[in-house]
């Protein structure tokens, strides 16, 4: 296997596991539930591509640095992301989309659908905890495409499930336990990136 696919396939697993329960999912879903499908995806899709893009030219810059520094900022990247995930996945549930997820579609118009949909999802993913990890990973592998390609079919992939599955996916899928899990897998790596920048 080679590098590229490496890094593609292990920062889609990571992505994909720090996003399902995340708010991205349910900011996803709430979206659906008052737009119509198709432009609620395609909103969301352009959004993901901005912020995956972002990611990755900032990981690439690190790669010019020393690497006991790129390790630094990775530790930090990582560890910031563990505080996220972590402090969501041990904080009560909240409730509040469940009125939203009642009502139905709004007759809304195809692009204001999309851009009230891509603006949500592009302020909720600002230094969220997935694009820290695409720019940790894309400093760590050095394969930007590769990283921001795995980051983005992840990010698609849930807000996919989100818009097909709608609001019935809420009551089978326990959130907080898998936040949990992706925080203390964020806190793994920033731990081992913390160990290469002072060893």
């Amino acid at each position: 296997m080679t590098t590229a696919t490496l890094a593609m396939l292990g920062t889609f697993a990571l992505v994909l596991a720090a996003e399902l329960p995340d708010k991205t999912m349910v900011a996803t879903l709430v979206l659906t539930t008052r737009f119509r499908a198709l432009p609620v995806f395609l909103g969301v899709s352009v959004a993901f591509a901005v912020q995956c893009v972002i990611a990755v030219a900032f990981g690439s810059v690190l790669t010019l640095l020393p690497d006991p520094l790129v390790a630094g900022v990775v530790a930090v990247l990582f560890g910031a992301g563990a505080a996220m995930l972590l402090r969501e996945g041990f904080t009560p549930a909240d409730t509040s989309g469940a009125d939203a997820a009642r009502t139905g579609p709004r007759p809304v118009s195809f692009l204001r659908s999309a851009l009230t949909s891509g603006g949500v999802l592009f302020a909720a993913e600002w230094g969220d905890a997935s694009q820290l990890a695409t720019a940790g990973l894309t400093a760590r592998y050095a394969q930007p495409f590769a990283v921001g390609l795995g980051s983005f079919v992840a990010l698609v992939t849930v807000a996919g499930i989100a818009v097909i599955v709608g609001h019935k996916i809420r009551g089978r899928i326990r959130p907080k336990p898998l936040q949990r899990v992706a925080g203390f897998v964020f806190a793994g790596f920033a731990a081992v990136a913390l160990g290469q920048a002072l060893f």
